[in-house]
């Protein structure tokens, strides 16, 4: 699960997925603003067929938290 949501975020962000780890912080390392959140929401929901509820997504802050979310609703 990991492995699809660094890719994810690493096309979204257009960063290599080496600089992606599950201990980033989406805005502090990876320097996404709200745009880019909505954006990789939106791409996973479409790439891993499922649906994240805006108010879920607004909680992540880190690639961990994405991960762990997707893994427990599965």
């Amino acid at each position: 699960m990991f492995e699809q949501v660094q890719e994810i975020i690493a096309e979204v962000l257009g960063t290599d997925k080496e600089n992606i780890k599950l201990e980033s912080n989406l805005t502090d390392d990876l320097n996404a603003d709200s745009l880019d959140a909505l954006d990789i929401a939106t791409q996973i929901e479409d790439k891993l067929s499922v649906k994240i509820p805006d108010e879920e997504f607004t909680k992540f802050q880190t690639v961990k938290d994405i991960v762990d979310y997707l893994e427990n609703n599965k």
